[in-house]
C-alpha cells in the first residue's frame, strides 16, 4: 500500500467570500460561501496527503501538503485560511493520499451572514463520461441552481449539457476545451439559454476535445434561495438502478418537517415509478418520459406525523435525490442504488453546552438496512476523535429488511464531540455491519437559529 496513491475529486462549488459574481439580491443565492474540506483517513496506517487546487477553467494547480493524518482520524482544512489561494477563488481540488481517504465539503457563509445553513456534498473516487443531476431550477420555488462540472481526465474535454424540463423540449449547452483538472460552473440564474421558471434535470456528456472518445467528469450542484436563507448541495451521479433507497422520509414530523424526492428517468424510453414508504403506503405508479423527472411529496401519500424511510422502484433505471424541508430545514441527499457493510462518516459533531446558543452543531445519523434482516447487535457505530482514537462503540437494535434506525454521539467527550478546548475540530464515525450486509446512511448536521433551525444532509461513504 505504500506505493499506491488514492485520489478524491473535490468540486468546491464556491470558495472564499471576498467577491461574488452574482446579482445583488437578498438571500442565499447572493451569499458567497467558503469551503471547508472535512476528511477522514479510513486506511490501515498514517496518511500522507497532498491537495491540489484548480481555479475555474485553468490547468495549473496550487499544490499544498497537508499534515500527516493518523489512522481513522478526521480533520478539516478551511480553504479561506490557505495562504496561496487568493480571495475570490472559485474552482475544484484533487486530494491524493497513500491511504484511502473520504471527504465531505462544507460550504460556510460569513459568521455575520443571515445564512446559517452549511451545504454539504461528498468528494468522488472517480469520474464518468455520463453524469446526471436529478434536479435543477431557475427562479422557481425561490431557488436557483449552480452546477459545477470537473474534468477529472488527463485530457482536455468538451462538455454537452442537456437540460431536460418537466415539460417541453430539452435545451443543449456546449462547452469546449475544458483543461484537465479544471471545473466549469453553470449558474442557472444568469444563463440566458435557460428560461425563468425552469424545472427539470440535467444530463452531462463528456468527450475528449477533437474526437469522440469518452472523457471523465464529476458534477455537484447547489440550490440556493433567491430571497430566503436556505440552501443545500448534492452530488451528480453515474450510478443508476431500478431500485433506489431513501433513508429519510417524513410528513409533518414534529408538525413541520416534510420530505420530497426528485426522481429522474435515465433511459431513452418511458418508465413507471412508484415510491414505497416504510409505513406500507405506496405512491404510484407514475409514468416518466425519457430523461424526465417527477417530484414525489411524502405528504401527498402519507399521514401527518410520519417518519421513516422509502424505496423507489421503477421499470427502468432511475436516479433520485431527497429533500427534507420545513421548520428551517433545507437538506438534500442522493438516493442509494445499494448499501455497504462499512460506511464512513467524516463529519460528525455533537454539542450540549452550545446547542441553544446556535454556535455549535449536532449530527443525527439515519441508517437504513437495504439488505436482509439484521439481528440486534449486528450493526455498530464507532465514533472517533480528531486523532483517530476510538471514543465509543454504540450497538444498534435489530434492523429488519428495509427498516431504519438512528444513532448520535450524544454524551461523548463530555457532551462536546468533535469540539476541543484549543478551538480545533474533528470527529468522525464508521457504521459497521456483518460481511455482506447492505447499509445506506445519511447524516443530518443541524444547529439552532433563533427559534428555528438550519440543517443539511450528506450521504455516508462506502469503505472498500
Amino acid at each position: 500500500m505504500k506505493n499506491k496513491f488514492f485520489s478524491i475529486l473535490l468540486v468546491l462549488v464556491l470558495v472564499l467570500a471576498g467577491i461574488t459574481v452574482k446579482p445583488v439580491e437578498a438571500g442565499a443565492y447572493a451569499t458567497p460561501f467558503t469551503t471547508s474540506i472535512t476528511y477522514q483517513n479510513v486506511g490501515d496506517g498514517p496518511a500522507t496527503i497532498t491537495l491540489m487546487f484548480y481555479a475555474e477553467s485553468t490547468a495549473n494547480p496550487i499544490t499544498i501538503n497537508l499534515p500527516e493524518l493518523a489512522k481513522m482520524a478526521g480533520t478539516s482544512i478551511y480553504v479561506g485560511s490557505v495562504g496561496d489561494i487568493s480571495s475570490g477563488f472559485k474552482g475544484s481540488a484533487v486530494m491524493s493520499s497513500n491511504q484511502p481517504v473520504v471527504a465531505t465539503m462544507v460550504q460556510v457563509a460569513a459568521a455575520n451572514s443571515a445564512v446559517k445553513v452549511r451545504p454539504l456534498s461528498n468528494g468522488f473516487a472517480g469520474g464518468s463520461s455520463y453524469v446526471l443531476v436529478p434536479t435543477v431550477l431557475k427562479a422557481l420555488y425561490d431557488y436557483n441552481s449552480l452546477v459545477s462540472v470537473q474534468n477529472v481526465d488527463t485530457a482536455t474535454l468538451d462538455y454537452r449539457l442537456v437540460f431536460v424540463p418537466v415539460t417541453g423540449a430539452p435545451i443543449t449547452v456546449n462547452t469546449n476545451q475544458v483543461p484537465a483538472g479544471a471545473t466549469k460552473y453553470y449558474d442557472l440564474g444568469v444563463m440566458s439559454a435557460i428560461p425563468a421558471g425552469f424545472n427539470g434535470s440535467l444530463q452531462v456528456y463528456a468527450t475528449k476535445t477533437g474526437g469522440t472518445d469518452a472523457g471523465l467528469v464529476v458534477a455537484s450542484a447547489m440550490e440556493m434561495a433567491i430571497n430566503g436563507n436556505t440552501a443545500y448541495a448534492f452530488e451528480g451521479t453515474n450510478l443508476f438502478a431500478n431500485k433506489i433507497y431513501m433513508p429519510s422520509a417524513m410528513c409533518k414530523y414534529g408538525g413541520k418537517n416534510d420530505s420530497s424526492y426528485a426522481v429522474q428517468n435515465t433511459t431513452d424510453a418511458p418508465v413507471d415509478v412508484t415510491v414505497k414508504y416504510s409505513n406500507g403506503v405506496d405512491d404510484g405508479p407514475y409514468t416518466l418520459a425519457a430523461g424526465a423527472k417527477k417530484s414525489f411529496v411524502a405528504c401527498n401519500a402519507t399521514d401527518p406525523g410520519f417518519i421513516g424511510s422509502a424505496t423507489i422502484e421503477a421499470t427502468g433505471a432511475i436516479v433520485a435525490m431527497g429533500k427534507i424541508y420545513g421548520g428551517g430545514l433545507s437538506t438534500a441527499f442522493l438516493g442509494f442504488t445499494a448499501g455497504a457493510s462499512k460506511v464512513a462518516l467524516p463529519y460528525v459533531r455533537w454539542t450540549t453546552a452550545h446547542w441553544t446558543d446556535g454556535t455549535r452543531q449536532r449530527s443525527y445519523i439515519a441508517i437504513q438496512n437495504v439488505g436482509a434482516d439484521l439481528a440486534e447487535g449486528a450493526v455498530v457505530v464507532k465514533y472517533y476523535d480528531k486523532n483517530g482514537v476510538l471514543v465509543d462503540t454504540k450497538t444498534l437494535p435489530a434492523i429488519p429488511a428495509g427498516g431504519k434506525v438512528n444513532s448520535t454521539p450524544e454524551g461523548l467527550m463530555g457532551g462536546e464531540f468533535g469540539y476541543y478546548a484549543d478551538n480545533t475540530y474533528g470527529g468522525s464515525a464508521v457504521v459497521e455491519g456483518p460481511a455482506g450486509s447492505q447499509l445506506a446512511v445519511v447524516v443530518r448536521i443541524q444547529q439552532v437559529v433563533g427559534t428555528s433551525a438550519a440543517a443539511e444532509d450528506y450521504s455516508g461513504i462506502a469503505i472498500q
